[in-house]
C-alpha cells in the first residue's frame, strides 16, 4: 500500500491525453480483435483527500470503457486484456487554486494472445492517469463533477491510455501483425490498407442447430483463467526511492 500511495505523489506529472475520440476510425492495431475483457481490484487502494467507490464501481466503469474503446476492432484474431485496478483519488471539494486535489487512477494491463494461449506482456503494463484538463476541471473535478462522472472521465482515459501502449507495441514490435513484423517496419499506408481487417471478417459466433454436435472447446484462457492471471500480476509496482538530499 505504501508503494501505491507514493505513486499518488507522482501521478500529477503523468501525460493527460483525450479520450474523446470514440466516433472516429480506431487507431490502427493490425488484426486485433477483442476477445476476454476483465478488470480485477484485487488490491484496490484508496488515495488521501478522495470519495470513496467500491471495487464494483470501479470493474463496471472500467469494464464499459474498455467494451466501448476496444470493441471497434474487426479483426479476425483473438487478444485478450486484463485489467486490475490498483489505486484512486476521486477528488473531494477544497479551495480553488489553494487546495483543490486533482482525480487520479493507476492501473495495471495485461495482453494475451488467444492462437498461442500466453501473454504478450511478461509483466503488467502500469498506466497512470489523471483527469482531462477542461473548463470543467481547471479548479479540480471536485469541484464541478459527481463521482460517478470522475469515474466515468478516469476509465476513458485509461482506456485510451491503454490503446496508445498497444498501438506503440503494435509499431516496434508487430504484437497484432499476422507476420510478426513491426507496423513501424512496413511500408505506409499500403501495408496498412492491405492487412486491415474487413468488416465482413468479424468475428461472429455461429449459431448450432438442435443436431449438430457441440464444437470442442478451445484450449485457450478462460474469463476466470484471465482474472486470476490478471489479479496475479498485480503486484505492487517498484519504485525507485528518491535520491537522497
Amino acid at each position: 500500500m505504501i508503494r501505491i500511495l507514493a505513486l499518488f505523489g507522482l501521478v500529477l506529472m503523468a501525460a493527460c491525453t483525450n479520450p474523446n475520440d470514440l466516433d472516429e476510425a480506431p487507431a490502427y492495431l493490425g488484426n486485433f480483435h477483442l476477445g476476454h475483457n476483465v478488470v480485477v481490484a484485487p488490491n484496490l487502494t484508496k488515495g488521501p483527500a478522495s470519495r470513496e467507490a467500491s471495487k464494483e464501481e470501479w470493474i463496471a466503469a472500467m469494464t464499459e470503457a474498455m467494451t466501448d474503446r476496444f470493441g471497434r476492432y474487426e479483426g479476425t484474431k483473438l487478444y485478450h486484456l486484463g485489467v486490475s485496478v490498483e489505486g484512486y483519488v476521486l477528488a473531494i471539494p477544497g479551495v480553488p487554486l489553494v487546495a483543490s486535489p486533482k482525480s487520479a487512477l493507476i492501473l495495471n494491463v495485461t495482453a494475451w494472445d488467444d492462437a498461442k494461449a500466453s501473454k504478450l506482456n511478461d509483466k503488467p503494463h502500469l498506466v497512470t492517469v489523471v483527469e482531462s484538463f477542461s473548463g470543467n476541471t481547471f479548479l479540480g473535478s471536485g469541484l464541478t463533477q459527481s463521482k460517478e462522472k470522475q469515474l466515468e472521465n478516469l476509465s476513458r482515459n485509461a482506456a485510451k491510455q491503454i490503446q496508445n501502449w498497444l498501438v506503440q507495441q503494435n509499431n516496434e514490435f508487430g504484437w497484432f501483425e499476422d507476420d510478426g513484423v513491426p507496423a513501424n517496419d512496413k511500408p505506409r499506408p499500403a501495408a496498412r490498407q492491405a492487412e486491415a481487417p474487413q468488416a465482413e471478417a468479424t468475428i461472429v459466433p455461429a449459431t448450432l442447430s438442435e443436431d449438430a454436435p457441440a464444437p470442442a472447446p478451445a484450449e485457450t484462457p478462460s474469463a476466470a483463467n484471465l482474472a486470476n492471471a490478471a489479479a496475479e500480476v498485480i503486484e505492487e509496482p517498484e519504485v525507485a526511492p528518491a535520491p537522497a538530499e
